[in-house]
């Protein structure tokens, strides 16, 4: 849960993301890659009646302590009670931000999602945030989740904004000269109206005939052309936009299956995003028959599919929601979170450029994994399914490349001896192209 401002004075600084779900009482973020805050020393000498002065900030921090002791219900009150204590713009984000959490926890998908569209629109949180946080894992299982990131995705200046522009990076990297082809289909296209400007007075004259009038047939010819470059070059920038719009639909989709949970065989906790450049996920979903056995098969391929980094993750229809957990994280009982390890309390990017980091990942992945969260495993596949025109529900796989896009997908399960002769090993030149 990200955590906010305290009593003032206040420092900026830069702090690891923690998580009362593992019992650490390190200080807690509002904002991913943004401003953290901390109390400072000075404000740890403050007299006794300002320490007891009821602040926003001091609110904040309240709800956090008694969010990590797992009474909700009174961290709400809390944050709720910062927001009519005129807070500064960093308290106002960060009471809203930990409000939402408490929502999210207690399953109130619709009142999280109005405090994190207020904090999106009126006090710059960053969408990111919202992807990144694993106390939201829960409400971004939930139908609030995806029209808030529909409505993100979409842009404007009321929410999204900063995410827009950053799904709009993503998309040039990726298709560098789109932009350049739109301006030359307006360019054209501006060119051949302008050309048709003068070609319409000269048809007119040419219908109506006379000594100096123009060639019918040879000014016919030349608007013609003209209207139909205006239709073919509106056409192909319309088609560009609505590629474009794809493209940012599946770099949304991308990000939001690099933040999904897993629980390696050596309970360790991850998201997919950690895995990246050590295994190649394969993602098999269907009913609980269908996936054995599609994890039988494999069995008998095991030495080479390990050699090419697979890692099966079974994700079984329904087989999750008659299971009783609380909604404590990724969707455990407090004290199985506890008791489990993980590598989420770091800063991944420091950790993605350890070796060693990454040698200890590999050797704790064998073969398959448990997913965690699996409302939000099943969301994600079912919006994919739509995506792609196949039918929600369906026995599907899909392929992970080493950068964590998808390399390939299809109905049903996957044929394993296509897949080792598809894949080269990890130490092959070819593996190597795709981190």
């Amino acid at each position: 849960m990200a955590m906010a401002s305290p009593p003032l004075p206040l420092e900026l600084l830069r702090c690891p993301k923690p998580s009362s779900r593992y019992g650490r009482t390190t200080n807690h973020r509002f904002s991913r890659g943004g401003l953290y805050l901390k109390i400072s020393s000075s404000s740890q000498s403050s007299s006794p009646s300002e320490a007891s002065a009821e602040t926003a900030g001091s609110c904040v921090t309240l709800g956090l302590s008694l969010f990590s002791k797992g009474r909700v219900k009174d961290a709400l009150v809390q944050f709720e009670t910062a927001l009519t204590l005129n807070p500064n713009p960093m308290e106002a984000q960060a009471s809203l931000y930990n409000k939402a959490c408490c929502h999210a926890y207690r399953g109130e998908g619709k009142k999280a999602a109005d405090c994190l569209r207020t904090a999106l629109r009126d006090y710059n949180l960053k969408f990111s945030t919202i992807l990144n946080d694993p106390d939201l894992a829960s409400f971004r299982a939930m139908p609030e989740f995806r029209e808030l990131q529909q409505e993100a995705r979409v842009g404007g200046e009321d929410i999204g904004y900063g995410f827009r522009r950053d799904l709009k990076l993503i998309s040039e990297v990726q298709a560098p000269f789109r932009g350049v082809r739109r301006f030359f289909y307006v360019a054209l296209a501006a060119a051949a109206g302008i050309s048709m400007f003068f070609t319409v007075p000269r048809l007119i004259r040419a219908i109506n005939g006379g000594d100096s009038a123009p060639v019918l047939w040879e000014t016919a010819s030349n608007a013609a052309i003209n209207v139909g470059g205006i239709v073919i070059l509106a056409g192909l920038f319309f088609w560009e936009n609505k590629k474009e719009e794809e493209q940012l639909s599946q770099i949304a989709r991308d990000e939001t299956l690099s933040r999904l949970p897993l629980r390696l065989s050596t309970n360790r906790i991850v998201e997919l995003v950690q895995l990246r450049d050590t295994a190649r996920p394969v993602i098999l979903a269907g009913d609980k028959e269908t996936v054995s056995r599609a994890i039988q098969k494999a069995e008998g391929f095991r030495t080479e599919l390990v050699k090419r980094g697979v890692l099966l993750i079974p994700v079984i229809w329904g087989a999750y929601k008659m299971v009783p957990v609380e909604k404590k994280g990724f969707g455990l009982p407090l004290k199985a979170a506890i008791s489990l390890p993980s590598i989420g309390q770091e800063d991944f990017e420091k950790r993605a450029q350890s070796i060693s980091a990454k040698s200890r990942l590999k050797a704790e992945m064998r073969f398959k994994a448990e997913i965690i969260s699996p409302d939000e495993w099943e969301r994600w596949i079912i919006d994919q399914q739509k995506s792609e025109g196949v039918n929600p529900g369906e026995a599907v796989y899909i392929i992970l490349r080493l950068d964590g896009r998808i390399r390939r997908s299809g109905k049903g399960m996957p044929n394993w001896q296509q897949i080792v002769k598809e894949l080269p090993p990890l130490e092959a030149f070819l593996s190597k192209l795709e981190r």
